[in-house]
């Protein structure tokens, strides 16, 4: 009878941490309800009141009256205004809703109308979406790059200064792309403090000049710069929507440069908050594999094929292959290294070397990697992630170290 094959550490890091985002969801879902529910009963009953006082002291009906706000709220939703607003859709209207939507911003507060425009908008948001994600993604990639360089600038100093670095050590071109200390990497967690005093500073900045421009106080424009940055965009704050103000071309610019700065360090905090996560979640798993029954591991393990790519079997892979061309020469202990029925002498007879090293020769080929890079690659080339995710894990020191 076959069994099932065991849950991998994919699937259970997956299967985790969905877990744990319906129990994020939930608590969120109940601490909003506790603390905005009265607030939201007290003003509907407000409401309730102010309606039926102005329709006995202007005797005007209820459904006379109710009809009269629909037509107001429909205004609104179009975006008419008893204050005078900027125009919605001038040039610089339009230019601020298309980066409100390939940002995935999208604020709300202009939507197109008609039906050409929210055709065109499916097809423009696809591809704008896209390539801005790409952008946020190359971003990401230069600025790691910046603080490992200067990070590790530090590191050398500090070696220096400690007497482990000779003094007269320079950095040459030969070895620019390893770097010149063999092995290191940047850790996650200093990575993740830079980023976020930057983006403190940066949204404290950018409170500062909504608080002097818009009239909003401190605690709202934090809150704006948030919602903003992190693409959530609620709408009930919008920046730059009145008629006029002072210097209003400085502040335009200095509205867009603040929501794309702060766009793109919020994107790559939450990538890196997102490894930290990861790691929490290897951390947890292993705590359930300590626990699991010794008898199940072995069964498991001995179910298993000796080949099969399993979290646990890489290293020991690599470790056997490294040492198979001068200790297994026979057919019969090719076999047993590589699990496989077919005669190893029959795959290795052109050019005289262990499947095992064939195998890595080809894997490294296929995954461009020299051979001191490729011994800490997975094979699999999702596994190390896509997009941010695989940057960070090429970039930083303990999600290379967690694989």
């Amino acid at each position: 009878r076959r069994r099932l094959a065991p849950l991998n550490e994919d699937n259970g890091r997956f299967l985790l941490l969905a877990a744990l985002i319906a129990a994020y969801l939930s608590a969120g879902a109940t601490v909003f309800s506790a603390l905005e529910s009265p607030s939201e009963a007290a003003a509907q009953l407000r409401w309730n009141r102010t309606l039926h006082n102005f329709s006995r002291i202007f005797n005007i009906s209820l459904p006379e009256l109710r009809a009269f706000l629909r037509s107001y709220e429909a205004a609104m939703a179009a975006g008419i205004r008893v204050d005078a607003l900027r125009p919605r859709w001038d040039f610089p209207g339009a230019f601020y809703f298309v980066g409100t939507v390939v940002s995935t911003i999208g604020f709300g507060m202009t939507t197109p109308a008609t039906v050409a425009g929210k055709v065109f908008l499916i097809v423009y948001g696809l591809f704008g979406c896209a390539g801005t994600i790409l952008f946020f993604n190359l971003f990401l990639e230069r600025i790691i790059s910046l603080l490992a360089f200067i990070m590790k600038a530090c590191y050398e100093r500090q070696l220096r200064r400690s007497g482990l670095l000779p003094p007269n050590f320079r950095r040459g071109p030969a070895v620019s792309g390893v770097g010149s200390l063999v092995g290191w990497k940047p850790s996650v967690y200093h990575v993740m403090l830079i980023l976020g005093i930057f983006a403190i500073t940066l949204s404290c900045c950018a409170s500062a000049m909504y608080t002097a421009v818009e009239g909003w106080n401190y605690v709202d424009s934090l809150y704006y710069c948030f919602v903003t940055f992190s693409t959530i965009g609620f709408g009930d704050l919008v920046s730059s929507q009145n008629a006029a103000y002072q210097h209003q071309g400085l502040y335009r610019f200095g509205n867009f440069i603040f929501i794309l700065m702060g766009v793109c360090c919020i994107y790559s905090l939450f990538n890196v908050i997102s490894i930290v996560i990861k790691q929490i979640l290897n951390w947890v798993l292993k705590k359930f594999e300590c626990r699991c029954c010794p008898k199940c591991h072995k069964s498991s393990t001995r179910l298993s094929r000796r080949n099969a790519i399993t979290p646990g079997a890489r290293l020991r892979r690599h470790n056997v292959a490294m040492d198979a061309d001068g200790q297994y020469d026979s057919d019969t202990e090719g076999r047993r290294l590589s699990g496989e029925m077919i005669s190893m002498r029959e795959l290795t007879a052109s050019n005289k070397v262990s499947l095992a090293i064939l195998q890595k020769q080809l894997s490294e080929t296929a995954n461009g990697y020299p051979r001191n890079v490729c011994i800490n690659t997975r094979q699999n080339g999702f596994s190390a992630g896509v997009g941010a995710l695989a940057i960070m894990n090429n970039r930083l020191a303990e999600t290379s170290d967690s694989r």
